[in-house]
């Protein structure tokens, strides 16, 4: 007796048999030039089924084995991890210009417009015009500056509501209040507004963090898209739908006040943008864009993202360690009794001053960096590193992780916590030093640095320096919790809990 198969299982059926085809005719065309090495690839999924959870420690273990420029195949696309700061230089400043474009994903284009954003904008002339305007207009430091009070506004209420929280002996849950805290302060900063129910951005900004940052199988199997096995594009688009929409009714009731923004003494984002509507992004640019709506919302959605999750997952990672290492929280305090006194709360200005927190977040960005594999980069043409061959079109993966627990560069003791590491080593945050790259190097490092670290900086020295702090529920230090959890940026799978225990600070 014949079964008929059921159309969507041809359609399967004949997908897997044409992608072995075609994965056996490319091995064939390529395989005269050497490649780096790596793990034999399966047919049509090739090394999609090695990533698994946390793909950072998986492929960090198989960079053990195979070394720090590795070949790997997901689906389709050719693939190559780099795990060590030597290869990292290779890509991210000898041959920058090679590796500055980004692939194309699905994702990018709900997300942000079609890549009218920054961060994962194609190399060329609109993506050196948009990181133009916004270093200019958005992220200088004379525009992180502007936005202090709003940081500062918000602190102070946080202050408040953690000393009742001393008087009642409460158990704060830090994970959760932290983001408050960041959504109130990106509110502010981007939209100029305090958030509220009508404009809840931030829940459809958790759902786009989840789907940025998902494993989409037709990314690297494209002619499964159809099938959209996973429902990833389904709730992409019902995201994309719900965010424009919110997006266009933030930005009409701009239109509503008549520029009457222009005459704020502080801007916020989406003022200085709308301010810039229907200009040109770069008037000496021979390839002129004008910045309109659809840019506008890109650029709100990178900001948006960049400014409110990975500042609160840093924080959250940061205030881990020192709750796990009483010593080092001691060292911070002794520093900002020190430095700032005990009558008065830490200024902006004094964040220069504070060489030992700088240390202790160097530290934590070495071993948990909030986005351990950096936004993949892609090689526009051809060519030859370190003796391997790395054809046009193959997608770069720097797994920061593994290079911040790499014992040839940190040493035996790359698995402890000790911010004193980086006490006489000249390494910076800012990629110019390689075996640090929490931010990325070259063209391509986010744009958002300074912003990022100038709030993660204050939070962090407000909290340590007002507030002494325990874990709850007899909890030892050694036994705190660090498990990670996927997503675009890696926060910690559990919530952070801490009694704050006394206040501090005598005016």
């Amino acid at each position: 007796m014949v079964h008929l198969m059921s159309p969507s299982i041809l359609a399967i059926v004949l997908v897997v048999v044409v992608g072995f085809l075609w994965s056996y005719i490319h091995s064939r065309l390529t395989g005269a030039k050497k490649q780096p090495p790596g793990p034999r690839a399966l047919p049509v999924i090739g090394h999609l089924h090695l990533l698994g959870n946390l793909p950072h420690q998986t492929l960090a273990h198989l960079a053990k084995k195979y070394g720090a420029l590795m070949s790997l195949k997901l689906g389709s696309e050719p693939t190559i991890v780099v795990s060590s700061p030597e290869a990292a230089e290779l890509i991210l400043k000898t041959h920058d210009a090679i590796f500055a474009t980004r692939p194309k994903l699905i994702s990018t284009d709900y997300i942000y417009y079609g890549g009218k954003a920054v961060s994962f904008t194609p190399y060329g002339s609109y993506w050196r015009n948009v990181r133009k305007l916004c270093n200019m207009h958005l992220l200088g430091a004379s525009k992180v500056e502007s936005f202090a009070p709003i940081r500062r506004e918000n602190l102070e209420m946080l202050i408040g509501s953690l000393r009742k929280s001393v008087a009642e002996s409460e158990v704060v849950d830090l994970t959760l209040t932290l983001s408050q805290l960041l959504e109130n302060i990106t509110y502010k900063m981007v939209l100029g507004r305090n958030k509220d129910d009508e404009f809840d951005i931030m829940r459809l900004v958790a759902e786009g963090s989840v789907l940025a940052g998902a494993f989409n199988i037709s990314d690297y199997v494209p002619y499964l898209r159809p099938l959209d096995l996973q429902g990833l594009e389904r709730r992409l688009k019902a995201f994309s739908q719900e965010m424009d929409k919110l997006l266009e009714k933030i930005l009409n009731e701009h239109d509503q006040e008549d520029g009457k923004a222009e005459t704020r003494r502080n801007m916020n984002f989406i003022d200085t943008l709308v301010s810039l509507m229907n200009q040109p992004m770069n008037p000496n640019d021979e390839a002129s864009y004008l910045v309109d709506r659809t840019n506008i919302k890109g650029m709100l959605m990178d900001m948006v993202l960049g400014a409110f999750e990975t500042s609160a997952t840093s924080v959250v990672w940061i205030f881990s360690e020192l709750l796990r290492h009483p010593r080092v929280m001691k060292c911070v305090q002794e520093e900002l009794e020190s430095v700032i006194g005990m009558k008065r709360m830490v200024e902006e200005t004094d964040l220069t001053k504070l060489n030992y927190l700088d240390m202790v977040i160097k530290e934590t960005y070495r071993l948990h960096p909030v986005g351990p594999l950096l936004l993949p980069r892609e090689s526009m043409e051809d060519i030859e590193i370190d003796r391997y061959h790395i054809s046009k079109k193959t997608r770069i993966i720097v797994n920061t992780w593994a290079m911040g627990r790499d014992p040839k560069v940190w040493s035996s003791n790359v698995n402890e916590f000790l911010p004193e590491r980086f006490a006489s080593a000249e390494i910076d945050l800012k990629g110019h030093q390689f075996q640090l790259l929490p931010f990325g190097s070259g063209q391509r490092r986010c744009a958002g640095m300074q912003l990022g670290l100038t709030t993660v900086r204050l939070i962090t020295a407000q909290l340590v320096h007002c507030f002494n702090w325990e874990l709850p529920y007899g909890i030892l230090p050694s036994d705190l919790d660090m498990t990670e959890k996927s997503g675009l940026a890696v926060p910690k799978a559990n919530h952070l809990l801490a009694i704050p225990t006394s206040y501090r600070i005598f005016s």
